[in-house]
């Protein structure tokens, strides 16, 4: 099995965060986003990785250190990493043909923007299956469409009428991805584009146009981590998640604290500071921060950062950041907002 992570875009809308770091990298309850997808995949799949394939963008701003933490994700599971680059920004589908040597055999497909809580099964009789989540409004997603077997028949961008409540999330698995991969050559030289840019659902049509079996997996928890409000939402339920596991310690033993309170579930990394202060329910601090004289609630902090004399909920800070909420003098770059 292998899987195919497509994550070249720059993250627009989550700026200032993703002016310095790819947005798959920023950190959600003590872990990189597309470290969380990646392993939950695996536990989804319960079999051995041989391969997990990464789809870059511009090396200037994914470089070494990107691929570096990638090549470690992969051979923590067990599996080899290949690192592809999309130089343009063309669309889906053409980010997995950035892969195409790697698409061979049983593969997932996966963009790296979501995180997921699934325990379904593949379906052996499948050629491909389309990961969905049940949603109350799918006027506003991409939905399947059904036949009477439970088979997916069409995909619907927005459907203005009912046609299901099952939302596609952006993770498939296919048992020949060889297969995707012609159709979506014959898209890329029949140069058929939506907005200027190839998709991959028009490679899963001509599928679907040639009998192949589509099924649905659908997931429990769908996740989004597109702006800093729902990243923080995401951050809060990873948080339950992971305490209720127990598989994963939140806190570290190197955690220094005078006078504070921790109120889980919080994640608080290697060499974090805690002096007079209150830091929690969900909280995320990176490792080496300094937290002074201050009350965080629902709030992602990442590494190397120092908070004093605030109160501060549903905020989103950077790495390097020095936070005096006592400030009579600021410097704030470009995408800030202090609300």
């Amino acid at each position: 099995m292998k899987i195919i992570v497509p994550m070249a875009g720059r993250g627009s809308r989550l700026r200032p965060h993703t002016l310095t770091v790819p947005k798959p990298l920023i950190p959600v309850a003590g872990q990189p986003i597309v470290h969380r997808l990646v392993k939950d995949i695996v536990k989804v799949l319960k079999q051995p990785i041989e391969e997990i394939a990464f789809v870059l963008g511009d090396p200037a701003f994914f470089g070494d250190e990107v691929v570096e933490s990638l090549t470690k994700l992969a051979q923590s599971l067990g599996a080899k990493a290949s690192i592809y680059r999309q130089d343009q920004p063309l669309g889906t589908g053409h980010a997995i043909m950035c892969a195409e040597p790697s698409l061979s055999g049983p593969a997932v497909i996966a963009y790296a923007d979501t995180l997921i809580r699934a325990t379904f099964n593949l379906d052996s009789e499948a050629d491909a299956v389309i990961w969905t989540k049940e949603v109350d409004n799918p006027e506003a997603f991409g939905v399947v469409k059904l036949n009477e077997k439970g088979d997916i028949v069409e995909l619907v961008e927005k459907p203005t009428t009912f046609v299901s409540n099952q939302a596609v999330i952006g993770i498939y698995y296919f048992k020949d991805v060889s297969v995707l991969k012609h159709k979506l050559q014959e898209v890329l030289d029949e140069n058929i584009t939506n907005g200027g840019e190839y998709q991959i659902n028009d490679g899963i049509k001509r599928m679907m146009a040639e009998g192949r079996i589509f099924k649905t997996g659908t997931v429990d928890e769908w996740m989004d981590c597109g702006n800093k409000n729902v990243t923080l939402e995401t951050n809060g339920k990873m948080l339950d998640f992971i305490s209720q596991d127990g598989e994963e310690q939140l806190i570290s033993p190197n955690v220094t604290k005078q006078n504070a309170t921790i109120i889980e579930p919080c994640f608080i990394g290697d060499n974090v500071k805690l002096v007079n202060s209150t830091v929690g329910p969900y909280v995320s601090i990176g490792a080496n921060c300094v937290i002074e004289n201050a009350t965080l609630s629902n709030s992602l902090i990442q590494n190397n950062s120092t908070i004093k004399n605030a109160k501060l909920n549903q905020a989103m800070i950077g790495n390097n950041v020095f936070f005096n909420g006592e400030f009579k003098q600021i410097s704030i770059g470009d995408y800030s907002t202090l609300e």
